[in-house]
């Protein structure tokens, strides 16, 4: 077995003429910033807005309830799953690891290059699209001037996490509090409130008939509002005790957002019927929840709410992917200078700051759709493959201690999942996602070029 990154000292030193260089990433992240990594990277727009889409494919408020507990079951299963691989393998790097050591190289590979040109950069674009769309309520902008707040949010939170991993653990701190003590006041006041004049169903409104398929369509938009609880595993490497924190973490911070996510669910159906909230005048649920509320006040504060929400996410997305392609370094697939510490701040900078750029440039020139398409399909295919690792690696390494065991129905459950995600993504938008999954197969011919001209450098 191979010597991992994660058995070396995390705070190794190599002693060279002029001053100690570090080659491991130091275990700064405590309880509370691995449970805001979580809380965090999940909770963004999505509670905000995905009600609407559940409201009209289902037509009982009992099973806008269950989609919901459904979609939290299968998002703390997939969380589960990563907190025994990452108890077991505490490496920076997370799924990346993982699938590098249940498939291969080449499958992680694959991973890293999806994740460097789609799925985290694509998803740090579109978060930083999405609050520059939402900074228009308070401040009016032109397309130009959307570009540039979504790439100044970028820019900002790419150089403090640059700063170090414990600035940039104190803002998903912060920002995590924030957005829980924001949608506790909005549920205060909906559940609190008195004398709410009823709404009225539209004329003419039919309910949707439930299937099997509207339920299925429903839980999609449900597990993307999920999305995002995997990046606690790319940080591994920088959590104190990993094999006690990463597991309890994993399990509050999904229960926490479980419990805001239906808190506010049942908030917002208290103020408006189900009818009402299916309808496109009330697509931004929490907005016309509070607009009712507490008026015009109530939905700027909403709107305050999400870009708060966002730009924790955005923070929490930058910290993670970096790691990914800071392992792909350390394990050859790339080039070593991607690898580097930074010798103050002892942060992957070299990574950080290619992400950080990379994701600007998509960010200005692609669409908050497409690249919300892009990431929602090839990384589940990942997310996937990372999840039944767990079941692969008991079988492939059953000596390694594992100090937190999940039962193996919950890997497999969440990998089905992901699965229904995969074929409806192909099936609604068959160009986006072929060239998300162009994308990925590109970096077949890449990995091998690149292990090829490794191996005649070595040999030379």
């Amino acid at each position: 077995m191979s010597t991992s990154v994660g058995s070396r000292s995390p705070s190794a030193l190599v002693t060279g003429a002029e001053s100690p260089v570090r080659t491991e990433l130091p275990r700064a992240i405590g309880r509370l910033g691995a449970i805001a990594i979580v809380v965090g990277t999940i909770i963004g727009s999505g509670v905000f807005m995905v009600p609407h889409n559940v409201a009209l494919q289902v037509g009982s408020v009992p099973t806008v309830i269950l989609v919901w507990v459904v979609g939290g079951a299968l998002a703390l299963a997939g969380s589960l799953s990563l907190a025994e691989l990452g108890a077991a393998t505490p490496e920076a790097g997370g799924v990346y690891i993982y699938l590098r050591d249940a498939y291969g190289k080449l499958a992680a590979f694959l991973y890293g290059w999806a994740a460097l040109l789609v799925i985290e950069s694509g998803g740090i674009a579109t978060l930083a699209v999405a609050f520059s769309i939402y900074s228009s309520t308070f401040f009016p902008l032109t397309p130009l001037e959307r570009k540039l707040v979504a790439t100044a949010v970028i820019a900002l939170l790419t150089l403090v996490n640059i700063a170090g991993v414990r600035q940039a653990s104190g803002v998903q701190t912060l920002f995590t509090l924030a957005k829980l003590t924001g949608l506790a006041i909005i549920v205060g006041f909906a559940l609190f409130a008195r004398h709410v004049p009823p709404i009225a169903a539209p004329p003419g409104y039919t309910p949707p008939h439930l299937t099997l398929s509207s339920f299925g369509v429903a839980l999609i938009g449900v597990l993307w509002a999920y999305h995002g609880w995997h990046h606690l595993s790319h940080v591994a490497g920088e959590v104190k005790n990993p094999a006690k924190v990463l597991p309890v973490s994993f399990f509050v911070g999904a229960l926490i957002v479980i419990f805001a996510y239906l808190s506010a669910n049942f908030a917002y159906l208290h103020v408006l019927s189900l009818p009402t909230m299916a309808q496109d005048a009330y697509q931004r649920v929490a907005a016309k929840t509070m607009e009712i509320l507490w008026g015009p006040r109530g939905a700027a504060f909403v709107s305050g709410l999400i870009l708060c929400s966002i730009f924790g996410a955005t923070n929490g997305n930058i910290l993670g992917g970096a790691r990914a392609y800071f392992a792909m370094a350390r394990d050859g697939v790339i080039f070593s200078a991607v690898g580097r510490i930074h010798p103050r701040f002892e942060t992957p900078y070299v990574a950080l700051l290619i992400q950080g750029v990379w994701s600007i440039v998509l960010a200005a020139t692609g669409t908050f759709e497409q690249l919300y398409t892009y990431v929602i399909f090839t990384g589940w295919i990942f997310y996937a493959g990372a999840a039944l690792a767990v079941v692969i690696l008991r079988r492939k390494r059953p000596q390694l201690v594992r100090p937190f065991r999940v039962y193996p129905v919950l890997p497999v459950a969440y990998a089905v999942a992901a699965l229904i995600i995969i074929i409806n993504a192909l099936a609604r938008s068959p160009r986006e996602s072929g060239i998300g999954l162009g994308l990925v197969l590109l970096g077949i011919p890449v990995y091998f070029i690149w292990m090829r001209a490794t191996q005649t450098r070595q040999s030379a």
